[in-house]
């Protein structure tokens, strides 16, 4: 019998506001460098997802943010990481996001402009379900 391994869970935001999404070039590290991402992170232990994106967002990007649904499906990342991704958007009187901690730029994309930017592949699939999701 094979010891079974221990899944990951990191939780991306499809951060929404005035028809635009957030997206975030990553700085680090090297390999992830220059492509972009839905900002988020970890889910540490006996944290619920939603709880993990919003601590993640403040953290990353300096906003209060709350998560809106959750985006169907799952995405491998590498193993035992798979990532999970909420619709979310800005708390009223949040600041704006800035790029804190792994990223050095972030871009509202409008639907237009989603895939004007080089998305990290296991990205591509969860950005495409936000398309058909939320009508941005």
């Amino acid at each position: 019998m094979t010891p079974r391994t221990e899944r990951i869970v990191v939780v991306g935001a499809a951060l929404l506001d005035d028809g635009r999404l957030l997206a975030a070039r990553r700085s680090a590290p090297a390999e992830l460098a220059g492509r972009w991402e839905l900002p988020g992170g970890k889910v540490e232990a006996a944290e619920r997802p939603e709880d993990a994106l919003v601590r993640e967002l403040r953290e990353e990007l300096g906003i209060d943010a709350e998560p809106v649904e959750r985006v169907p499906g799952e995405w491998p990342l590498r193993t035992p990481y798979v990532l999970q991704v909420w619709t979310a958007r800005l708390r009223p009187g949040s600041p704006a996001p800035e790029p804190l901690q792994d990223h050095d730029e972030l871009r509202w994309l409008t639907p237009a402009e989603v895939w004007d930017v080089p998305w990290l592949d296991q990205d591509v699939a969860a950005v495409r379900e936000v398309e058909a999701l939320a009508s941005f």
